[in-house]
């Protein structure tokens, strides 16, 4: 991999030597501008605004607008004297638990590879990270401007990571976009939830690929052979208004599930009552589904004691009223049987 920068990391009084290698690359689709009536290439050219003139590479310099709008020339040997501690040093400032930063904060990624001689202080502030748990915020001079920085180790190797970070007042606020109005989430509703995130489990992002890209490279090869491109099929349904949310989420658990090959089970929708009884199934193996199960078998649970009670009880009637007739009978027989006796005496 090509080398982009090449400096050292400060860390206290030891220097380590680096070198930056691009840690990512863009794959994404690009297209070329031509005429459509003869697909000549459209090209944009270089022209003073003063003169007409088109101008080369070599002819063309850097400027900064002053606040009253005068061009102030800089040049590259300008730049390079700027009397920077960072220009050609990865200066760390301080260490911040990795979990500690925004992910909206960070902006390139990078590998810092040991340069020569440098492999047992690489390997020192690497395993020093590693064991604190912590990144490092550092400050470097790269691509023409000065940059912050976080410095941390890989679990899936032992090479350290860069990410340039966007400075704080880069980031703009969020205030004004949440939603304004009252909403109320009923447990039903998170529980449901869960079950959703629990079916669709987690993802193995190196099974992720670009399915817009492959599909223009099929268009393109199609094209190519002079054959019909293939059809985009139905489209997903999509982007609608959503009018029942426990509806919504029980048909996304039914899709997520068909989706993986599996079953329906029984009790997966929202109960029979909308409120907080709703019956949720666990599908998953996570603490969410757990949670969703012990609420689903306690309800189940309460429903079937209940329904004995209620067995109970009408069996309880049921009997009283049974030895109750059953009395009554023996008393008007012993009665009849008085009546007989007296009037045989009577006789």
């Amino acid at each position: 991999m090509r080398t982009i920068w090449k400096g050292s990391i400060s860390f206290g009084l030891v220097t380590i030597p680096v070198k930056v290698v691009g840690a990512t690359e863009n794959h994404s689709v690009s297209f070329r501008q031509v005429h459509t009536t003869d697909e000549g290439r459209i090209r944009y050219r270089k022209v003073c605004e003063l003169d007409g003139e088109e101008l080369s590479g070599d002819q063309i310099g850097k400027a900064y607008q002053a606040a009253d709008g005068t061009l102030v020339q800089i040049s590259d040997d300008d730049l390079a004297a700027l009397p920077l501690p960072t220009a050609r040093t990865v200066e760390i400032l301080g260490f911040v638990p990795v979990a500690s930063i925004d992910p909206i904060q960070l902006d390139r990624s990078y590998y810092l590879a040991p340069d020569s001689g440098a492999a047992k202080p690489y390997v020192l502030l690497r395993e020093a990270l590693r064991r604190s748990g912590q990144g490092a915020v550092a400050k470097l001079a790269m691509r023409g401007r000065e940059t912050l920085a976080l410095v941390r180790t890989r679990e899936e190797d032992d090479v350290l990571g860069m990410h340039t970070l966007l400075w704080p007042d880069e980031i703009r606020s969020a205030q004004g976009l949440a939603p304004t109005e009252q909403v109320n989430v009923r447990d039903a509703e998170l529980d449901m939830a869960d079950t959703l995130m629990d079916t669709l489990g987690e993802v193995d992002m190196s099974e992720l690929h670009d399915e817009y890209r492959a599909a223009v490279e099929t268009l393109v090869n199609a094209k190519l052979e002079g054959v019909e491109p293939p059809s985009l099929g139905e489209e997903a349904a999509g982007g609608g208004r959503v009018v029942d949310l426990m509806a919504a989420l029980e048909d996304s658990v039914r899709n997520a599930r068909a989706s993986r090959g599996e079953g329906e089970d029984e009790g997966e929708g929202g109960g029979e009552d909308e409120g907080e009884g709703a019956t949720v199934t666990d599908i998953g193996a996570g603490s969410g589904g757990r949670k969703t199960a012990r609420k689903s078998a306690a309800r189940k649970a309460a429903k079937k004691s209940t329904a004995e009670k209620s067995t109970a009880g009408k069996s309880t009637k049921k009997s009283t009223g049974k030895k109750s007739t059953a009395k009554k009978t023996a008393a008007k027989k012993s009665t009849a049987k008085k009546s007989a006796a007296s009037r045989k005496r009577a006789s």
